[in-house]
Formats: structure tokens, C-alpha cells, sequence
């Protein structure tokens, strides 16, 4: 795939609340190996962005189809963010010019909104983030442009069934490598290969923290504690799982120019188990 021509960063008013990058692209660090449990308000305020950002997510998901640009995707979601007087996480996080991310096809992740039209049978992730109130709530999903070939179909299929499983281990007192286990486990069954090179993590008040979550079979032995609150969000590709970056810095790519598809969910940790909290 050609990449297209990508417009201007949009402007965010500056009545909205904004992320420490907002104006110098410099996001913070969060402190290394330091897992935040939420409780009260702020867990509350989390649940209130991970639904903004689902919400905002499901608009962008039905704009998807062939004829449409992912620049004009961009656009009108980021209009709905606004609106709803949020900042889409994205703009300026690391110098990134656009308000979300859409990954077409080989593009794993990190796919720059252009002015390339989407084609019939077009595998589309987008990824939506946005920043309200102090917090941040981030996810994505998949979706075939059209009707789409049977093993796209079964690509996307098995992208979320792998997430939705793993989210089953998410228990307090459960281990953190369970959840990748669990995802190799299902893209094993289905002959289908995961991308190492990106993982789950902690957010909130900064967009990525600890812990980080591998999607692969792994040995981390972090337990799982209430209050905890990560996004697990695996990509699986149709080819090998070996990458590269286009020239824009951002666009993860299969080298072999295999279909990818992710799925993601912000999960939080309670003593009742698993609450996926990026639903409406």
C-alpha cells in the first residue's frame, strides 16, 4: 500500500483540558515498574474517559467504507471529541499529526490518517484515545471495508476472540503473563501470528504506564491486584510477524505485507473479577 498525503495537526481549543504534551510533544514518563490502583473518584473518572473513548470509537467505526478517506475519518471524529469537550490523545503525543490512529491492511499500528481512499476489502483498525477530565481512555478495533475475503474475515474474528479470551484470565490474584498465554493460545489454533514488538499498559493520568502487557507466551509474574487498570490490545497478522516502520516514523508495517488486525479494551481489576470498562 502507497501511503497518501496527510494533512495539517488539527488545533484544539484551548478551553479543553490538555495532556502535559499538548504543546511541546514531550510526554512524561511514568515512574518505571510503578503499578497505580484506582479507587473512588478516580476510578470512577476512569470509567467515565474508557466510555468516551468507546463511544467516540464505535462513531469512527461506522464511517469505514470504501470511497471514504481515513482523513476524513480523522476529521469528523475529531469534531465528535471536541464537541464532548475532550482532547484527542494522539495530537502531539511525540510530534503524532493526527487525532487517531487507522492502520489499513499491513499497517499494524500507528497508521497516520491521509487522503487515501479506502478500497473495497480493506482491513481497518482504528484506534481511538481521548483525554478528559485529568484521564485517559484509549481503544480500538477492527472492521473489513465491504465484504472482504474469507481469510480477512477470519483474521478479524480471531483478533477479538483472542482479546476477549484473554480478558477472561484478568483476575485478581491471577498472573500477568496468563493474558498473553491465553492470546498465543487462540492465534495457535487459528495459524495466525502475534506482533511482539507492541504491548498493553497502565494509563491514566499519563497515557502509558506500567504495567506493560505482553500478548505473547511469556514469564512476567506480576499479580494481578484490585484497582489495577490496563488496556490489553493485541495485533495478529495473517503472515510473519516481522516489522518495519515506514518513513513517517510512526506506521508499523509486516515486512511480508501480511493483513493485521487489533482489538482493544481498557480492563480494570476488581475482587468480582474482570470489568471491561470501554463499553458503553
Amino acid at each position: 500500500m502507497i501511503p497518501g498525503t496527510v494533512s495539517a495537526m488539527p488545533r484544539v481549543p484551548g478551553h479543553i483540558g490538555r495532556p502535559e504534551y499538548a504543546s511541546s510533544g514531550r510526554a512524561h514518563n511514568a515512574p518505571y515498574n510503578q503499578v497505580f490502583l484506582y479507587h473512588g473518584e478516580e476510578r470512577q473518572r476512569m470509567r467515565d474517559s474508557a466510555k468516551l473513548a468507546r463511544e467516540m470509537l464505535e462513531f469512527s467505526m461506522s464511517l469505514i467504507k470504501p470511497g471514504v478517506s481515513t482523513d476524513e475519518i480523522d476529521r469528523l471524529t475529531y469534531e465528535q471529541i471536541i464537541k464532548r469537550e475532550a482532547y484527542p490523545s494522539p495530537v502531539n503525543y511525540s510530534g503524532f499529526p493526527k487525532s487517531i490512529c487507522t492502520s489499513v491492511n499491513e499497517v499494524t499500528c500507528h497508521g497516520i490518517p491521509d487522503d487515501r481512499e479506502i478500497m473495497e476489502g480493506d482491513v481497518v483498525s482504528i484506534d481511538v484515545s481521548i483525554f478528559k477530565d485529568g484521564y485517559h481512555g484509549d481503544n480500538c478495533s477492527t472492521a473489513i471495508a465491504g465484504e472482504g475475503d474469507e481469510e480477512a474475515k477470519l483474521l478479524v474474528r480471531v483478533a477479538e476472540e483472542a482479546l476477549l479470551r484473554s480478558l477472561e484470565t484478568c483476575m485478581p490474584g491471577g498472573c500477568l503473563s496468563h493474558i498473553g498465554g491465553k492470546i498465543q493460545e487462540v492465534a495457535d489454533e487459528n495459524d495466525l501470528r502475534i506482533v511482539h514488538e507492541f504491548c498493553g499498559h497502565g494509563l491514566g493520568a499519563i497515557l502509558h504506564m506500567y504495567p506493560l502487557v505482553k500478548h505473547f507466551k511469556n514469564r512476567e509474574d506480576l499479580e494481578l491486584r484490585e484497582g489495577m487498570i490496563f488496556t490489553v490490545e493485541p495485533i495478529l497478522v495473517e503472515g510473519g510477524r516481522k516489522i518495519s516502520t515506514w518513513a513517517d516514523g510512526w506506521s508499523a508495517v509486516t515486512v511480508d505485507g501480511g493483513r493485521a488486525a487489533q482489538f482493544e479494551h481498557e480492563v480494570l481489576i476488581t475482587d468480582n473479577g474482570p470489568e471491561i470498562i470501554t463499553v458503553i
